[in-house]
């Protein structure tokens, strides 16, 4: 006989922290809780909005938007600075409660992720009991909100969540599904953005509906791969797996400048400060990466980003510095626009432990590559020397903080705003 679970097929929940950001800091400060809250950078150095309360929404105010302009909505809004130390500490609770339910989550976030509830009905319950006291364990033992979204895929268990925030259980049963994604305007899902929901509407496509019974090949037409994409969510299929442990996708750093700056002089030292912060968040994290890229947001908000392969792993701040000083220079040569924004980062990322030793041994077993070519065998050359200089800089730093040891070039213009990401 068939197993049960195999009948019922999966059952994938999606939590998200309601406000999480904004939640955390009512949480430690009990005199913030029910006021217009936000969490970001002040106005005077061009901050923008990280979270906000819900009691701040209602006045419009949302997640990306310029400080200035929040305070503009709500004149009584409360601004507070993120504090990512305490926002990771928070994370990691919330994720091993959520390892108490499912051995399979897959973080996408600070403040959601993806379980695998599949076959858990013996041990667990009904997938709806199971999401209420996924949410009860979490308030009790964290003192923060969550919506979880209960659904046969990842792609409708988001929607769920999402759909009666705050603080709401969403269940989808798989009879369900179809009608549940179908009645829903098109903007909501995955991959349709302003742009592309502005060309849908031109097609006369407003609504899941009236997508799914758009001929796929006209989507494949007009948008290409994403076309044919939308339409298999239009009918709720998807069929992505919950990956447990997952691994972050890239490192990176990005500054928002007080005043715009149109030096290249001046851009290129920032560019070496934002590569040695990057450099020693890879090294931290033992990871190494093969793509380097280059963010730019100018002054009317337009932003670009290029990329360059290494050809190898790398760490070393040299080898990032090269490539992002060369694509901001081909970059610059054809725009020379104030800029509001730079950033660098690294991706297609390994840990050092997942790298082929086939890389570093010959086939008498003697190590053909020595370890620290990870960091500077490429353009810019270095190896075993640079890659002590780095370790060194590194210890330095560690006992004297941030800063203590910088490059020649690295600077930052008076009143940049620093911000760290990685995904």
């Amino acid at each position: 006989m068939e197993p049960q679970e195999s009948r019922r097929g999966r059952v994938i929940a999606h939590v998200d922290m309601d406000a999480f950001f904004a939640s955390v800091e009512a949480l430690d400060d009990p005199t913030l809780r029910g006021k217009p809250l936000v969490v970001g950078g002040p106005t005077e150095k061009r901050g923008v909005v990280a979270a906000a309360s819900y009691a701040a929404r209602v006045y419009g105010i949302h997640s990306a938007m310029p400080m200035g302009r929040a305070e503009t909505l709500c004149p009584d809004l409360v601004r507070v600075s993120p504090r990512m130390g305490r926002y990771r500490e928070m994370s990691r609770a919330i994720m091993g409660i959520l390892g108490t339910f499912s051995p399979l989550v897959e973080p996408l976030s600070l403040d959601e992720a993806f379980l695998d509830l599949t076959g858990t009905e013996r041990l667990l319950g009904e997938p709806e009991p199971v999401g209420r006291q996924i949410r009860s364990t979490l308030l009790a033992e964290t003192g923060l909100v969550a919506s979880v979204g209960i659904a046969p895929n990842k792609f409708l268990a988001k929607l769920a969540s999402d759909l009666h925030k705050p603080d709401a259980l969403t269940l989808v049963r798989p009879e369900n599904a179809v009608a549940f994604v179908q009645a829903l305007p098109v903007k909501r899902l995955w991959g349709v953005g302003e742009k592309t929901a502005a060309r849908l509407e031109r097609l006369g496509i407003t609504e899941v509906r009236q997508l799914a019974e758009a001929e796929p090949s006209m989507l494949k037409r007009k948008f290409g791969v994403l076309g044919l994409r939308l339409h298999e969510l239009a009918w709720g299929r998807d069929d992505r797996p919950v990956v447990g442990e997952s691994e972050a996708k890239s490192v990176s750093h990005e500054v928002t400048f007080a005043k715009n700056q149109r030096s290249l002089e001046l851009l290129e030292g920032v560019l070496m400060g934002l590569c040695q912060q990057t450099s020693r968040r890879l090294r931290q994290g033992k990871l190494v990466g093969k793509t380097v890229n280059l963010k730019l947001r100018y002054g009317d908000f337009r932003t670009v980003t290029r990329q360059e392969s290494t050809g190898h792993p790398t760490d070393d701040v040299g080898e990032i510095y090269a490539i992002v000083s060369r694509l901001l220079e081909a970059e610059r040569e054809v725009d020379d626009r104030s800029v509001r924004l730079l950033g660098v980062g690294v991706t297609g990322l390994l840990r050092r432990t997942q790298l082929n030793l086939e890389l570093f041994e010959s086939d008498s077993g003697a190590p053909a590559v020595p370890d620290s070519s990870l960091s500077g065998s490429g353009p810019t050359g270095g190896g075993a020397p640079r890659e002590s200089l780095n370790r060194a800089i590194d210890k330095l730093e560690d006992r004297f903080g941030p800063g203590t040891v910088t490059r020649g070039r690295s600077h930052m213009a008076p009143g940049d705003e620093p911000e760290e990401t990685e995904s």
